[in-house]
């Protein structure tokens, strides 16, 4: 007897539905179990584990030849979420059970030996497929059910066991499907943190530094000493980031479903990501791609941050292949047996010791580097990545005794909506210009349209730019980094004040930096 049920594979960021044709026949005394349609190695494995199932559950054991098609069948099929629908397909085809409404139902899971339904990666996107196919439920591993029922206007049934489904298909046991509330709790989380800028004691100058770049989305760079609270910073750079818009969690979320990120609980993604990879990332791991496909980092930190945490002990290949996605906010993997345009919109924030011994400018440790050392150091970040950059930011440490008597710092909740008012005019700015929402993203075209400057204001910029001999790629720099100091201000024009800040954020441009 012939079977079809319905499941769905993952291309990229999207599902694409399967047809699962199970015929069993037949077959003389060589018995085979035969899987055709492009399946990779973890579905071909499958029948191992359906016949175990099967045994498991009191089936009698397979006496015929079964084929399974998986269709269309040229698109390679990859991963063990096939499972389920292959072994209700070689029930049905064998008449052990018999259902009449199979067709309006999706199935996806991976079996354990005994029946058990375990996690899948990608049930978000493959929910969202269901849906625009018309099914009237979707059958998903347990794990997975708070994330897939995300959508609406489906059924969603999270099982924790074949045996379930089974009875389910057959009438005799009745299964809730997962409700969520997705905006109560998307509205609920977005101002949990678990950091917060009000532990950060003293440090003044690079808490502004970070509400600007987070006011404009400005890459920022930190610079100092071992232990001054770099990375105690940047780790709360997300708190204080406009809250995630439902269309941008959703976006994320489905990123994070395909790489298997989420936990059972999960349902949206409320807060900005914050991925902070290990210098030792490889280039696939960091962009995205494998015989596998999976999304990278810079894909899992879209619409968050990616912090780099000591940036020239990166790879020099590793950080080359960032000069693309920052500029264009999307990355194309292409591999011999794919090719995937992926978002991957994130703020870079690097930070990294000025010298090799980490000790340089230091107000009380002297630094053991030749010159010719801090500037080999200095060179391991490529001219144009470092041109990517808006903000230079020099962290100096904080001496005991300003720390034991520091007051308590100003709270994320406070810096954020000064951030949110100052996005809020960029977006009222750009609302005509397509691909523009902040403004780190200006072109130049832009930028002569929404900096002018008036006489006195130049004379002060070319003033720096000799004195300190910037680099020519500073110029633009300062008038965004400008543009958004006034905008947090309230201000329609960049004034000199405005300008005078921002030049004080390209610290790493002036020619006697490193001595």
């Amino acid at each position: 007897m012939l079977a079809k049920l319905h499941s769905a594979t993952l291309q990229g960021l999207n599902a694409i539905p399967v047809c699962i044709e199970v015929d069993s026949y037949e077959g003389g005394q060589n018995q085979k179990f035969s899987i055709v349609g492009l399946p990779d190695n973890a579905i071909k494995e499958s029948q191992e584990r359906i016949n175990a199932v099967l045994r498991q559950n009191k089936y009698k054991s397979l006496t015929r030849s079964i084929v399974v098609n998986l269709s269309p069948a040229d698109i390679r099929k990859e991963g063990s979420g096939f499972d389920l629908p292959i072994a209700l397909g070689v029930l049905l085809s064998y008449k052990f059970i018999e259902v009449s409404a199979i067709e309006r139902y999706m199935f996806v899971g991976e079996l354990g030996l005994d029946g058990t339904v375990l996690p899948i990666k990608g049930a978000l996107p493959i929910s969202i497929k269901a849906r625009e196919m018309g099914y009237e439920a979707l059958f998903v591993p347990a794990h997975n059910a708070r994330e897939a029922a995300v959508v609406n206007n489906l059924k969603v049934y999270g099982i924790s066991h074949i045996q379930e489904v089974i009875s389910f298909l057959q009438g005799t046991r009745q299964l809730e499907p997962t409700v969520v509330n997705t905006r109560e709790e998307f509205y609920s989380q977005l101002n949990t943190f678990d950091f917060d800028f009000d532990e950060v004691k003293g440090q003044a100058n690079v808490k502004r530094a970070f509400e600007v770049a987070a006011a404009g989305g400005h890459n920022i760079i930190l610079v100092g000493s071992p232990g001054c609270g770099k990375s105690m910073m940047a780790k709360r750079l997300p708190s204080i980031l406009p809250p995630l818009s439902l269309n941008e969690s959703l976006e994320t979320t489905q990123i994070h479903s395909i790489a298997g990120k989420l936990s059972k609980e999960s349902s949206l993604i409320s807060q900005r990501p914050f991925r902070s990879p290990h210098h030792t990332v490889s280039d696939v791991a960091l962009v995205g791609g494998g015989n596998i496909f999976m999304p990278g980092e810079i894909c899992l930190a879209h619409n968050g941050v990616l912090f780099l945490d000591e940036l020239p002990e990166f790879s020099r290949s590793v950080l080359e292949t960032l000069r693309q996605p920052l500029e264009d906010r999307v990355v194309t993997v292409s591999r011999s047996r794919y090719n995937f345009t992926l978002p991957c919109s994130f703020m870079l924030v690097a930070s990294m010791n000025p010298c090799p011994c980490g000790y340089l400018h230091h107000p009380t440790r002297r630094c053991m580097c030749t010159p010719a050392q801090v500037h080999r150091y200095m060179n391991k970040i490529s001219g144009p990545l470092m041109d990517r950059i808006d903000i230079q930011v020099e962290v100096e440490s904080v001496p005991f005794e300003d720390m034991s008597k520091a007051p308590k710092g100003e709270p994320s909740s406070a810096i954020r909506e000064r951030v949110i008012n100052a996005r809020r005019i960029q977006m009222e700015r750009y609302k005509d210009i397509k691909g523009v929402h902040c403004n780190a993203q200006m072109n130049t075209a832009l930028l002569q349209k929404y900096v002018q400057l008036n006489d006195e204001t130049m004379t002060l910029l070319r003033n720096a730019m000799k004195k300190f001999n910037l680099s020519a790629r500073a110029y633009d720099r300062i008038l965004k980094v400008a543009r958004t100091i006034a905008d947090l201000e309230g201000s329609e024009t960049v004034e000199k004040q405005h300008i005078a800040e921002a030049i004080g954020y390209r610290n790493l441009d002036r020619d006697n930096w490193a001595g």
